[in-house]
């Protein structure tokens, strides 16, 4: 059992990193990191789930635990991937004379030095977001003291790396948010530069504008902004000469082309 000294410690060290300039890679680092140096296991690795909720390795304590886990990913078998998809703690103990349920992984991390793996998942409520896994030389099973410390350890990085995402996902609504309210601003100036200078009603400007921005495949908010800007490109009364196509006269071909004479 790790002492308590240590844990306080731990869980400091862990809740430091949740403040200022958050970096999930350093939480994950500082989480392997303190696993194997308390828990008596001989390496740590997590596996995240990306966009598409295929999992990656995002940290390990050491090399021969970075070789297995991508080993385990290649060959989509062994216990950090059960333990993710069923959102449940799954041990593997390497026992003689019975058949382990992962032949290739049980194969691979033996070959790699280690006879015990412990995976827990990395969830909250009925979200799982990936799996913090324990490799041990020694084929005994974690005490469960032990286990019930690492899960605490997973659930302080999970609940911190959702909250990373709710504030990043929150940030990015503003800043869209922002942006449209901007442009609405844009769009309302030029429109009443296009109403004072070729004498529109409202509505009109607006269509105007929108017919030009879909004419030139633009986005409304770039016309609007060019014409709202005196300096800009796009002139009101350019807009009035191209918002409205030549007048149809059956029997006449507008605009033909110019033939050379002779």
């Amino acid at each position: 059992m790790a002492d308590l000294r240590q844990l306080t410690r731990t869980f400091v060290e862990l809740a430091d990193t949740l403040v200022d300039e958050f970096d999930v890679i350093e939480l994950l680092h500082v989480l392997t990191g303190r696993c194997a140096d308390l828990l008596g296991v001989d390496a740590a690795g997590v596996m995240l789930a990306d966009g598409q909720g295929k999992l990656r390795l995002a940290a390990s304590s050491s090399e021969r635990a970075r070789l297995l886990e991508l080993f385990e990913l290649q060959n989509d078998e062994g216990p950090c991937l059960d333990a993710f998809r069923t959102g449940r703690q799954v041990s593997y103990v390497e026992v003689d004379n019975v058949p382990p349920p992962w032949p290739l992984f049980a194969a691979q991390a033996k070959s790699e030095g280690f006879s015990s793996v412990h995976a827990l998942p990395m969830r909250l409520r009925r979200q799982v977001i990936g799996a913090l896994n324990l490799f041990g030389h020694p084929p005994v099973q974690l005490p469960a003291e032990d286990v019930r410390v690492a899960q605490a350890f997973a659930d302080i990085a999970t609940i911190a790396i959702l909250q990373e995402r709710l504030v990043k996902e929150r940030e990015l609504l503003a800043a869209q948010l922002q942006t449209a309210l901007d442009s609405r601003v844009i769009i309302e100036q030029a429109k009443g530069v296009l109403a004072e200078r070729l004498g529109l009603d409202m509505d009109t400007s607006f269509s105007t504008l929108r017919d030009a921005a879909r004419r030139t495949n633009r986005r409304l908010s770039d016309v609007a902004r060019e014409v709202a800007d005196r300096r800009g490109r796009t002139r009101p009364t350019a807009l009035a000469r191209t918002s409205s196509p030549e007048p149809y006269h059956p029997g006449v071909v507008n605009n033909p082309p110019t033939r050379p004479a002779g």
